[in-house]
């Protein structure tokens, strides 16, 4: 068998990748990672300084003789904005490149109120927090979408999205492009929340899995370390998945679907039949927080459904984490009880041997920090980087 090796590393772009990873600081540490000769290192460190992309400095900590210079991703003045896009809300989140929260807003807003309307108050509100925090339009470098259904990731388009009326095939990139000039990743929330814990909760995790229990469940994996979305962008797709011989009516036209029996809606209709006041997953979390029997009781058995089908998972993908999120996991007591008793149960001891189930770490910022990640890993990607570098660099940021 042929041994696979990782492609050499010879651009700029390549090396500007060893510095954000903090796997290399100086111009000597690069050029012992590659093999390059150090006139070539030379040559791309200074492109890479001239081009805005890395500052080097002189490391304080010396002690003697000539100081060492140190690299490191320049990240004042360049941004990128992550939106959180849910069925009632409108979350964006202005982040430096290298990965640090300088503003976040959340406004309410309905999903159906169709894209033009719901794009035009986030344009208002990126352009708002541009200003707060003294960044020009100049300086944003891309767009990171979450958007509450299926997406096809290659063009960014929603796919028959059921809670977003107007959005099927709506061009999401293409309206950023046009206002920012500057391109724009669309993904479902659930994918980009599982990036978000990944990247910033649980750095060391390579599988992981990402459980969003709200209006709707669905499922964001982390496979070797990388968003695993399948072939036509639908993984993850849990919510749809029968549980035992349950009969509930699912809104997809099927019936005993986990939705239909742990989501917060159900979870709400079967409250108000009980004479509560219930109309979302919120109502769920405030009446359990109040010390309702009956809400208790309900979450707890959500738990257990959620883990009924998480333990398929389990035995299956092997993660080494999994975590829950999403509107009912502000009661994770309740609800991880009733999650780790089924996936305890009925998984393999192998499978759980060291697994970790936890609640989610990065909270409501989830999918607008995820989001934006994903712009930050497109701006920084080695091709990216090499194309603003043949165009004038991140003064002047390519749309690729």
């Amino acid at each position: 068998m042929t041994a696979v090796t990782s492609p050499p590393v010879q651009s700029p772009g390549d090396v500007l990748a060893l510095i954000s990873a903090g796997s290399a600081a100086t111009r000597a540490e690069i050029a012992r990672l590659t093999g390059l000769a150090r006139s070539t290192v030379s040559q791309r460190v200074d492109a890479l300084i001239a081009h805005g992309f890395v500052d080097e400095t002189a490391d304080a900590g010396s002690t003697g003789g000539r100081p060492p210079r140190r690299l490191s991703l320049r990240t004042r003045e360049h941004a990128v904005a992550g939106v959180d896009l849910g069925a009632s809300h409108c979350r964006v989140a202005l982040l430096d490149i290298g990965g640090s929260l300088l503003a976040v807003r959340e406004d309410p807003l309905k999903i159906a109120d169709g894209p033009r309307a719901v794009l035009a108050h986030v344009d208002r509100t990126l352009r708002t927090l541009l200003a707060e925090t003294g960044r020009g339009q100049h300086t944003l470098r891309a767009i990171g979408v979450g958007v509450p259904g299926p997406v096809e990731f290659s063009t960014g388009r929603p796919v028959d999205p059921p809670i977003m009326p107007g959005w099927h095939q709506f061009p999401i990139p293409e309206y950023f492009a046009e206002h920012y000039g500057v391109r724009a990743l669309v993904d479902n929330d659930v994918n980009v929340m599982a990036l978000a814990e990944q990247r910033q909760a649980f750095p060391g995790t390579r599988y992981l899995l990402y459980l969003k229990v709200g209006t709707g469940i669905g499922c964001g994996i982390i496979a070797d370390g990388r968003l695993h979305r399948g072939a036509q962008g639908s993984a993850g797709d849990i919510g749809h998945i029968r549980v035992g011989e349950r009969e509930e009516l699912c809104r997809c036209g099927n019936s005993g679907c986990l939705e239909a029996i742990a989501g917060g809606a159900a979870l709400a209709e079967r409250l108000t039949e009980l004479g509560l006041e219930a109309r979302s997953g919120l109502d769920v979390v405030r009446l359990v927080q109040e010390g309702n029997r009956d809400a208790v009781r309900m979450v707890r058995e959500a738990g257990r459904a959620v883990g009924e089908v998480l333990s398929g998972l389990v035995n299956f993908f092997n993660p080494e984490t999994v975590v829950v999120g999403g509107a009912l996991a502000a009661v994770h007591d309740q609800l991880l009880a009733g999650v780790r008793e089924a996936v305890y149960r009925r998984s393999h001891p192998l499978a759980t041997h060291v697994l970790r189930i936890e609640p989610s770490r990065t909270g409501e910022n989830a999918a607008a920090v995820g989001a934006a990640i994903l712009g930050i890993e497109h701006a920084l990607s080695p091709a990216q980087v090499d194309r603003a570098l043949l165009q004038g660099g991140l003064k002047s940021p390519a749309i690729g």
